[in-house]
């Protein structure tokens, strides 16, 4: 993976909470007496880690953890400010596989391999492979999963079935077109699609379309491709798509509109993130729990289209306590934590998408019969070194890991959107976006 050695800019997506990492050897204080500052985004699942941290604390006298909670963007300029200058203020900080790859190459990240691999009983081999290739560079890993993500489509069962339409388990994008057509209604939309401008919004899912149909955002020369027929082509689709059976207003939907739409029976089918499942089968909040089906995301010129996110616990290079941080990690990303939240919380709540044991776990089996296995199935089959038709200088799929993407991905969002809403062609849209993102190419040649 090529990273050019330079002061890195801070990616999108960035959600810095201070957990520790496992034992970096030669690294920080005495595990007595510590400490540890994990600077954290106040999200359920480590809203969840600090009501468990009591357990950690009673099983480690003389480390304590302080859980300092910010807004995102705050945590993004914290963190990033206090880690680039070495001032050490936070043990612990939790980033997304975006940013763990350049942060680790830049030497902002302690080296984790060493202490995972001599630990047997953390067992970093159960760690979903392709989540270890997103987290890693030149055989180091710089982070550890919390829980992590791939897409899928997800479908109303019930309205398929009045249709008369059967869903496959590996379905193409045109047969998805064809179905998403025929259940569009004045009063359901076939399909609901992110459209709202920005990398991370629109172009989650839309980079995995150009990618299955044989586009890409840079060739191995770090040449843009955004102009190519590939990228066209996917980008056509996926405006007709929406054009012809998509939800109102798409330029207003990302992923929470989604669901709410689909949540609410408006909806037939959606394109997103597997983590989605688990909150429409909650009959407390979704009108469709129980009768949602989930299948793999749709391919056209590739076997796989899905993404692969991750949310990671890391050790800042700069902590002065990175030895009790890392025995906090190993505890917090560990198959004891992930039972202790079943038992203590409920098995909905184990964070997914990062351990192979988690899906075999009876209880959580149970729990999450209706998509822990296509979250595992999918998860494990994305390729994140060339998720598309040709290789890639990068590892990522929805994404490139470069400190410019952030503004690329918005720019060209916005010009997609435009497209989107009929406010220019998708050709003079994409003509624009290739020489936003030539001129990101050229600074990594």
């Amino acid at each position: 993976m090529l990273v050019k050695k330079r002061a890195l800019a801070v990616g999108a997506g960035l959600i810095i909470s201070a957990v520790a990492l496992s034992g970096c050897s030669g690294a920080g204080t005495s595990s007595k007496n510590v400490t540890l500052t994990l600077a954290t985004v106040n999200n359920p699942q480590m809203k969840d880690m600090e009501e468990l941290k009591g357990t950690f604390e009673k099983d480690n006298p003389g480390i304590k953890v302080n859980f300092v909670q910010m807004e995102e963007g705050d945590l993004r300029a914290a963190v990033t400010a206090d880690v680039a200058s070495g001032a050490g203020q936070y043990d612990v900080v939790t980033v997304g596989a975006y940013e763990v790859p350049q942060w680790g190459a830049q030497g902002w990240l302690k080296d984790l391999t060493p202490s995972l691999k001599d630990d047997k009983a953390y067992d970093v081999d159960d760690i979903l492979p392709p989540v270890r290739t997103a987290l890693s560079v030149d055989g180091k890993q710089y982070a550890v999963p919390f829980y992590g993500e791939s897409s899928i489509l997800m479908y109303n069962k019930e309205m398929f079935a009045a249709a008369g339409l059967t869903m496959p388990n590996e379905p193409t994008w045109q047969e998805v077109a064809g179905f998403a057509k025929k259940l569009n209604t004045a009063e359901t939309a076939g399909i609901c699609l992110r459209g709202k401008p920005g990398w991370g919004d629109l172009f989650a899912p839309l980079t995995t379309v150009v990618q299955t149909f044989g586009g890409t955002w840079y060739d191995e020369n770090w040449d843009a491709q955004v102009d190519s027929p590939e990228f066209t082509e996917a980008v056509n689709f996926y405006v007709d798509l929406l054009k012809d059976a998509g939800e109102k207003d798409p330029v207003s939907n990302s992923f929470t509109e989604c669901l709410n739409q689909l949540s609410a029976g408006k909806v037939a089918m959606w394109y997103d993130a597997s983590v989605a499942a688990s909150i429409l089968e909650d009959p407390t909040s979704s009108k469709v729990a129980g009768k949602m089906g989930y299948v793999h995301a749709p391919v056209n010129k590739t076997e796989e289209s899905g993404w692969l996110w991750s949310w990671n616990l890391a050790v800042p290079a700069t902590s002065k306590n990175a030895d009790a941080a890392t025995t906090f990690v190993k505890w917090a990303t560990s198959k004891k934590y992930q039972r202790l939240v079943g038992e203590t919380l409920g098995w909905t709540r184990v964070p997914p998408g990062a351990r192979t044991s988690t899906y075999s776990i009876p209880e959580y089996k149970e729990a999450a019969a209706a998509f822990a296995p296509i979250t595992l199935e999918v998860m494990n089959a994305v390729n994140p070194k060339q998720p598309g038709l040709n290789p890639q200088p990068w590892v990522g799929i929805q994404y490139v890991t470069i400190p410019e993407f952030q503004d690329v991905g918005n720019q060209v969002a916005q010009l997609v959107a435009d497209a989107i809403a009929g406010r220019s062609s998708v050709e003079d849209a994409l003509a624009k976006g290739q020489k936003i993102a030539q001129a990101a190419g050229d600074k990594q040649k």
